[in-house]
Order: structure tokens, then C-alpha cells, then sequence
């Protein structure tokens, strides 16, 4: 069975990666596009080829052809229009964060599940090999008992016109990135921090983080440190350290699907003798396409998806405390 999808906006995430990853999914169907603008619905659907265009995101929510919505719209309109997929029968997969708030995302998550239908978050990195991999040599104890996660996650942007440093849809640091870090944390540990220390620095002008660093503390000794920022250098990294060895991840978030990804085992040495290392390589795979191969599968084949819709709560939660609200 095919899940028929509409696409829910015209953002450049979608057009660019999403929409045409969920086509390449063998149980996946997108059927329509809406924007604001008929015109521009009209362009976005010649160019991805898909078969209906939609003036209002109302007038796609109507349409009794389409099961699923995938929804790239700014952080500060994922609330109202998750609600009226909900209300629509429509389930649901929405780019992060999915809120504004814990509570926000409370209420979503309890919309959804008294509409019945699926609200997944779109945290595309999980689904791919690496991080299967990575979850898994943590669960077999092959770096002994976990202790720590250490990452980070940065990029450069000082436009005050982009959405991302508007405070008032939602930007900054961490609900544009350090919320990968946050999920990435909570979703190794397997378990919500019991405490969180914060340190953030705002522009003083745009009113948004743009350095943050945070310590989640998940009990008997171990914790996660991350810093995430707006107006630094490019780069991810994320390290998992156990009792007998560690876990590095070389490109945990932006995975590429066009070339091998590799993380890396290492066990023993004491300095200046290095530790065997062993090498795990990944062909290259679209976590995107994963996603929502999945998702679709959990809608079909009565197959539990990877991650309850409730997990959103607690990764907001953990952004609320962070950014002290």
C-alpha cells in the first residue's frame, strides 16, 4: 500500500531534500503541494512533478486523496497547522522543532493522539546506518558502561532577514540545531536528563542564542555536554565515551547521501600509545528517504515507529530549560 503525501509549503528543505527523498521511497506517493501563492504551488509542482497544486494549505487539508502531510513550515506554524492536519485525519511528520514550547508540543502530541493519527518529529538523522550502528554497539557494550556524550554542531549566519535569527518564528542556536544535540542525548542514554545547566549567549540585537552550551545530567555520574552555535565555523562531531572504549561519529546530523560515512570504535591505548581502532563505513544512504519509508511503514504494516510522538515533549522540555523559559 502507498502513502499518498501532501506537502505542506514550498520551503527550500522541502523542495531541496524532503519532498523529493519522500518520492524515492518505495511505499511513499506525494500527491500535492500547497503554498500561499497559487503560482508559486503551480512551479513547485511542475518541477517535482507532482500531480496537484494547492493555493491554501486549507484547501490540500481537504483533499480525501491525500493520507499524510509533511510539514516544513517556520517553528512558530507547526502548532496551528499540526492541528489542523490532526483535525483533518491527516497524519502528520513535522520538521523540528515541533514546537515553541513544552507546552505547545503537549498539546500537539494530545491532539494528535485523540485524532488518531501518527505525529512523528522530523529528526531525519536517527533513521540513518550510522546511527543504527552507533545505538547499537552502545546497547552490546562494546565501549562498556556509558559514561558521557560530548557533541557539537555549528554553522555561520548573521542575516537578520533570515528566518533563522527571527526571534519572533522561532530562531536561534538551539531550536534550529542544538535540539539534534538534545535528542541525540536523551536518545542514547534512553532516559530524560534530571537536571540541565545552560550557558547562552544572545545577539544583543536579533534577541536570539547564538552560542549556547548545556550539560544534561542523566544520573550515577553521567552526563552530556554540547555546544551549538549560529556564528561559528561549520562542523559536527559527536563522541560517546564508555568505561572501555569510545564511539566517534564523523558527520552525525548533515549525513550526505552522495558519498560513505564512517564512525570509529576505539579501545585501549594510554598516550603517546594510540588506541585500536576499528573503522565501520556506511554506503551512502538518504536518511531522508529512510524517514519516511518508515513512517510509511508504521502507517501500513501496524509497524511501531522508531519514536513515540510523546519523545518531542521531552526534547522540549529540555529547550525550555536551556533557554530559561
Amino acid at each position: 500500500m502507498m502513502i499518498r503525501w501532501g506537502i505542506l509549503s514550498t520551503a527550500n528543505i522541502g523542495m531541496a531534500k524532503v519532498t523529493p527523498a519522500i518520492q524515492a521511497a518505495p511505499n511513499c506517493e506525494v500527491v500535492g503541494i500547497a503554498s500561499r501563492d497559487r503560482d508559486r504551488a503551480g512551479a513547485a509542482a511542475a518541477e517535482l512533478g507532482i500531480a496537484r497544486s494547492f493555493g491554501s494549505y486549507e484547501e490540500l487539508l481537504e483533499d480525501e486523496d491525500i493520507d499524510a502531510v509533511y510539514i516544513p513550515l517556520p517553528n512558530d506554524m507547526h502548532a496551528e497547522w499540526t492541528l489542523k492536519a490532526a483535525s483533518a485525519g491527516k497524519h502528520i511528520l513535522c520538521e523540528k522543532p515541533l514546537a515553541m514550547s513544552h507546552g505547545q508540543a503537549t498539546e500537539m502530541v494530545a491532539a494528535c493522539e485523540d485524532a488518531g493519527v501518527l505525529l512523528i518529529e522530523a529528526f531525519m538523522y536517527r533513521h540513518h546506518p550510522t546511527w543504527v550502528k552507533a545505538l547499537s554497539l552502545v546497547g552490546d557494550g562494546s565501549i562498556g558502561e556509558l559514561v558521557a556524550v560530548q557533541s557539537w554542531f555549528s554553522y555561520f549566519n548573521d542575516d537578520p532577514n533570515n528566518i533563522r535569527n527571527r526571534i519572533e518564528n522561532g530562531g536561534g542556536a538551539i531550536m534550529d540545531i542544538g535540539c539534534y544535540n538534545i535528542n541525540l542525548s536523551r536518545r542514547v542514554f534512553g532516559s530524560e536528563p534530571t537536571a540541565v545547566r545552560s550557558s547562552v549567549y544572545r545577539d544583543p540585537v536579533m534577541g536570539i542564542d547564538t552560542l549556547s552550551s548545556a550539560v544534561l545530567e542523566f544520573g550515577e555520574g553521567r552526563h552530556s555536554t554540547f555546544t551549538c552555535s549560529t556564528r561559528a565555523e561549520s562542523y559536527q562531531r559527536v563522541h560517546i565515551v564508555g568505561t572501555d572504549g569510545r564511539i566517534e561519529i564523523e558527520i552525525p546530523f548533515n549525513i550526505p547521501n552522495d558519498v560513505p560515512t564512517r564512525i570509529f570504535l576505539s579501545r585501549g591505548g594510554d598516550p603517546p600509545v594510540a588506541p585500536a581502532t576499528e573503522t565501520f563505513t556506511f554506503e551512502p544512504a538518504d536518511q531522508y528517504t529512510i524517514q519516511a519509508e518508515l513512517f510509511a511503514r508504521a502507517l501500513t504494516d501496524d509497524t511501531a515507529p522508531l519514536v513515540s510522538s510523546r519523545d518531542a515533549i521531552g526534547n522540549m522540555a529540555v529547550v525550555d530549560a536551556i533557554l530559561g523559559r
